[in-house]
């Protein structure tokens, strides 16, 4: 009698059932594999990521000087960082202006700076390497070399501006200054990155939109305004949101360039700087904490804002 694997096939079924069930034991096998060189990274994401955020969120509601047994305070410390704390007042206003005066040059110059990459003009390949060198360079060292750069007194940029008859400016030592000096430093930075991402959305515009609308008369000012920017709005979004978290996540630079007590008269007291004094200066991880989740909510809110943006666009699109 036959099967219906040997009427379909004239061969009987027997060969076929061992060849499935081969694959599905080599298959196995595979998966067993993947999870084996999967398991280390995993385990090194739940050490170095999950740990720390699900501990320091443990922290935020409680008094510990990293020494000392921990005490548990509920809210209070969200409730006093928003209400009786002088000092956030200051870092909020200071990451306010940092991130304004990090985000609007890094936008303006990076989409200049994109728009010529993306025509190809004479000198691009050289142009393009020294706009790249800020991604080759530690933010530490970056911050030491441009601290001898601001020096008041014998700094680079204060001996060219000499020779052109203006006087030594404080950079470093008036508070006003010193938040401009960070300010261009992190747009010296952050150039490059953005960019990059402009430039890839640009080389996706295509190109017959461009020649109808030069048909129609339309100038590279008018083609760019009306052509580029909205076809690219989705990596514009994208570079603002990344620019905003690193410029309230900012820490590193600020402090090797005006120290750890937030700069002269605080002009330079940002919010990453609030919490490494908190931490490390006063020995109150669990407001520390705080001050970090605080932040985490704001920038979860802008991230969920520009997905949630860049997904209606490609619905429009």
């Amino acid at each position: 009698m036959t099967t219906t694997g040997e009427i379909a096939t004239g061969k009987p079924a027997a060969p076929i059932a061992a060849t499935g069930q081969r694959r599905s034991e080599s298959a196995q096998r595979q998966a067993r594999a993947a999870r084996l060189f999967i398991a280390p990274n995993l385990a090194a994401v739940a050490v170095f990521l999950v740990f720390p955020l699900g501990f320091s969120l443990y922290l935020s509601f409680h008094e510990w000087d990293m020494f000392g047994p921990l005490r548990f305070t509920g809210l209070q410390n969200f409730r006093e960082l928003l209400t009786a704390d002088p000092l956030f007042a200051i870092a909020l206003r200071n990451t306010i202006v940092y991130t304004l005066g990090t985000l609007i040059p890094t936008v303006s110059i990076s989409l200049v700076v994109a728009a010529a990459l993306n025509r190809g003009v004479r000198g691009t390949g050289f142009f393009r390497t020294v706009m790249f060198l800020p991604l080759a360079i530690s933010s530490v060292v970056m911050a030491v070399i441009w601290r001898f750069v601001f020096d008041t007194n014998n700094g680079l940029l204060n001996t060219m501006l000499a020779r052109v008859g203006i006087g030594p400016i404080p950079w470093l030592v008036e508070p006003r200054w010193a938040m401009v000096s960070v300010c261009l430093v992190s747009v010296w930075k952050s150039i490059p990155f953005a960019t990059v991402v402009l430039l890839a959305a640009m080389q996706g515009v295509p190109r017959d939109l461009y020649e109808a609308a030069k048909i129609d008369g339309a100038g590279a000012i008018r083609r760019f305004v009306s052509i580029t920017v909205p076809l690219i709005r989705g990596a514009l979004s994208f570079v603002v949101v990344v620019s905003i978290i690193d410029s309230v996540q900012a820490f590193d630079q600020i402090y090797v360039l005006t120290g750890g007590n937030g700069g002269p008269e605080t002009g330079t007291y940002v919010f990453g700087i609030m919490i490494f004094q908190n931490a490390f200066a006063f020995g109150d991880a669990g407001y520390a904490s705080a001050i970090a989740w605080l932040i985490f909510l704001v920038l979860l809110a802008l991230t969920v804002a520009q997905l949630w943006f860049a997904r209606k666009n490609a619905t429009e699109q």
